[in-house]
């Protein structure tokens, strides 16, 4: 058995995921969601390597192998791939970073004269609508400074609103880096997360509609007041201004 992966990796703002390496025990109140989130794996993926299907239930003490790959099938249905080696240490090579994704079909409704947060654009038939208006400080990088998402420039407290209607998968702030965290599940590819909360005011589970306040904007785990946002599509962050309706 492969050693389990250290918090270090966590905390490397070079280092991106996905990881294929070592293993996982699970932590008491943790779930697959969190979990493949941290390691940059779709958690329909990292389950079915697992043997682990639908509802994805886990339990304390049971060991993930994050060396194995499973699969997901376009009908949802995992199965584990078999014969795939064991990747002895971190200093194996990762995986080759995917080449940039051709932008996904946008629709746009007409024009009017509604608010920049009342504004909808359907991309990959998820309405997205922006989750904070205020100024984006820093944009999605896959290279230098890895930046996952976006950062949103806001005053503590100011509203956090869900971009997409869905459900509460994640509400806490046990992944390292992102303080009071709330990841929504939108459909089976797409997810999206929303760090450095003052104030979770969601609980996992809950349906949350787009536009809903979900959270107060903070600066738990940064320097600054702050909104991180992140959409993941099939485990894998793509640029959420590929998503959101324009400024």
């Amino acid at each position: 058995m492969t050693a389990c992966n250290t918090s270090a990796i966590y905390q490397d703002d070079l280092y991106n995921p996905p990881v294929y390496w070592g293993r996982h025990v699970v932590k008491p109140g943790e779930t697959l969601y969190r979990i493949a989130w941290r390691y940059g794996r779709d958690y329909r993926e990292l389950g079915s390597a697992n043997g682990i299907g639908p509802p994805w239930t886990i339990k304390p003490g049971q060991v993930l192998r994050l060396d194995l790959r499973g699969t997901v099938t376009s009908s949802g249905q995992n199965n584990r791939k078999q014969n795939v080696a064991a990747a002895p240490s971190r200093a194996a090579p990762p995986a080759p970073t995917p080449k940039s994704a051709p932008r996904p079909k946008v629709t746009r409704p007409a024009a009017s004269g509604d608010s920049l947060d009342k504004r909808s654009q359907t991309v990959a038939s998820v309405s997205w609508r922006w989750p904070h208006a205020g100024t984006v400080i820093a944009g999605y990088s896959t290279s230098g400074k890895v930046n996952k998402g976006i950062d949103i420039a806001g005053k503590a407290g100011d509203a956090v609103k869900a971009a997409a209607t869905g459900n509460v998968v994640y509400a806490g702030n046990g992944l390292l880096g992102y303080g009071n965290l709330i990841i929504v599940n939108h459909n089976e590819h797409y997810l999206s997360a929303y760090a450095h909360n003052r104030k979770i005011l969601v609980q996992e589970g809950e349906d949350v509609n787009a536009g809903e306040v979900i959270a107060e904007l903070g600066s738990s785990g940064a320097e600054r007041p702050m909104l991180h946002f992140e959409i993941r599509k099939n485990g894998n962050p793509v640029d959420p201004l590929h998503y959101l309706p324009p400024r």
